[in-house]
């Protein structure tokens, strides 16, 4: 049996992602390329993997154990190389941080920077994700640190409120809504929504609307803030967004206060268990907690 870290690191992304389809992109291989290198793990071991459906890819009894020794073998590799990467450039230390869009859009820039000035040995490795796949990523050991919207299941993670995301609507100008100086959340139910793909914002908010007995009419749901605000420039929708992302867009939209008390949520910091942090990690987690509120 022999496999090499590109097959493992691409059976993890499959299953991630549910999709070998999916999991190849990420990985920017060829589909058939992804194909033959999971039917080889399998030829292998004598056993299938994986459990295909219309629906994407499970894995199997088999394929959950790979998953736990694959993390645990690729985890050590990075570490190895962290190590390693001292000797070729002086770094003594690499953070895997996680954040959603909320958080880069906001107060994270600015405290990144001050960070690696105080710390000029140390380096973050950062990355934007979904609050939902960043509790994932944590909770699997994928990241030492996240950051995450407080409408997100935060399971077993240790957290520590760090800010306030205020969440805005975004609206064309022609939109009988952008007169207004603030919209409520009923004003946006009658609308059709141009939103935000595998967001947990989207679920947090769909939840709101059944409350009023109502729904979202989602026209499209889009992957990145500036694809929405293109959508809804042209008049296709509106949409409810955190206010520091919404604000760096450059299309000419109205953007306005969500007129509701919740509309003001908490960033969350998150780890398994900020005890266990590498000094490094544990230096970073430190300094965003002074942002305290």
């Amino acid at each position: 049996m022999r496999f090499d870290l590109t097959d493992m690191r691409l059976f993890l992304t499959v299953v991630e992602y549910g999709s070998i389809t999916q999991g190849a992109r990420a990985m920017h291989l060829a589909l058939a390329s992804a194909s033959e290198r999971i039917a080889g793990m399998e030829a292998a071991l004598g056993t299938p993997l994986l459990d295909r459906n219309r629906r994407g890819v499970t894995t199997t009894a088999a394929g959950a154990a790979l998953v736990h020794h694959a993390r645990e073998i690729l985890g050590k590799v990075e570490q190895m190389r962290g190590e390693l990467r001292t000797y070729a450039t002086g770094l003594k230390g690499r953070i895997r941080l996680l954040s959603n869009t909320a958080a880069l859009g906001g107060f994270l820039p600015a405290q990144l920077c001050r960070f690696l000035t105080t710390h000029p040995d140390l380096s973050i490795d950062i990355e934007e994700r979904t609050s939902v796949g960043i509790v994932r990523a944590l909770a699997d050991r994928r990241g030492d640190l996240g950051i995450v919207a407080d409408t997100t299941d935060l399971g077993s993670l240790q957290t520590h409120v760090v800010a306030l995301d205020h969440l805005v609507v975004m609206t064309s100008r022609s939109n009988p809504l952008a007169s207004l100086p603030s919209v409520t959340f009923a004003d946006v139910l009658g609308q059709p929504i141009v939103g935000m793909a595998d967001s947990a914002l989207e679920s947090y908010l769909g939840e709101r609307a059944s409350r009023l007995g109502g729904q979202f009419n989602f026209r499209v749901q889009l992957r990145n803030v500036s694809d929405v605000a293109m959508h809804v420039e042209a008049g296709i929708g509106v949409s409810i967004l955190s206010e520091a992302p919404a604000r760096t867009v450059t299309r000419d939209v109205a953007i306005l206060p969500l007129a509701e008390v919740w509309g003001a949520r908490r960033l969350i910091l998150c780890a398994r268990d900020f005890s266990a942090l590498s000094p490094h990690a544990d230096l970073l987690a430190r300094q965003l907690m002074e942002l305290s509120i």
